[in-house]
C-alpha cells in the first residue's frame, strides 16, 4: 500500500510540476496549408513547438482546439519521433511529416491521457497535431504536401 501511494504521489507532483511549467511556456504562431492529392488546400493556424521545453509541453492541459488550428513540432534534425498523450484530454489526430515536406504517416483519434507511445515509425523532420478527426474530415493522406514557410517550404 505504501508502494502505491508514494506512485500516486509522484504522478500527482508530476502533474503539479508541469502544469506549473506549463503557465511559463508561451509559443510563437505560424500557419501552414495541406495540399491533397486532388489539389484542394487546408489552411491551419499553429502554434511552434521549437524547444525542447515547447516540445515537452506540446497541447497538454488544453481543453479546446478550433476547427483549423493545430501545433506545429519542429525539430534540430530528421529523427524518429515519439509522442504520447499525457495530461492532454483531446483527442488529436498526429501528421508526421517527413523531410521532403510530405505526409509520412498519420495516426489519427489518439486516446486523451494515454502514456502509450505514438512513433513516426521513421525519420521526420516535424509533426503536426490537430483536432482527432480532421484528417478523415479534410480527406488527408500520407504523400500530401505540406507548405509552410516554417518548414521552410
Amino acid at each position: 500500500m505504501k508502494k502505491l501511494l508514494r506512485g500516486l504521489f509522484f504522478i500527482v507532483t508530476l502533474t503539479a510540476t508541469t502544469w506549473a511549467l506549463a503557465q511559463e511556456i508561451s509559443f510563437s504562431e505560424g500557419t501552414l496549408e495541406i495540399e491533397t492529392a486532388n489539389g484542394e488546400r487546408h489552411h491551419f493556424d499553429v502554434e511552434l513547438a521549437i524547444t525542447v521545453q515547447q516540445r515537452a509541453l506540446g497541447l497538454m492541459f488544453r481543453n479546446d482546439l478550433a476547427q483549423d488550428a493545430g501545433m506545429l513540432f519542429i525539430y534540430p534534425r530528421p529523427q524518429v519521433i515519439t509522442m504520447w498523450m499525457q495530461n492532454t484530454p483531446l483527442p488529436l489526430d498526429m501528421i508526421f511529416i517527413g523531410q521532403d515536406n510530405r505526409i509520412e504517416k498519420i495516426v489519427e483519434r489518439t486516446i486523451p491521457y494515454s502514456t502509450n507511445t505514438i512513433s513516426s515509425g521513421h525519420t521526420v523532420k516535424a509533426v503536426l497535431e490537430v483536432n482527432g478527426g480532421t484528417a478523415a474530415r479534410l480527406g488527408l493522406s500520407e504523400g500530401d504536401r505540406v507548405i509552410s514557410r516554417d518548414l521552410g517550404s
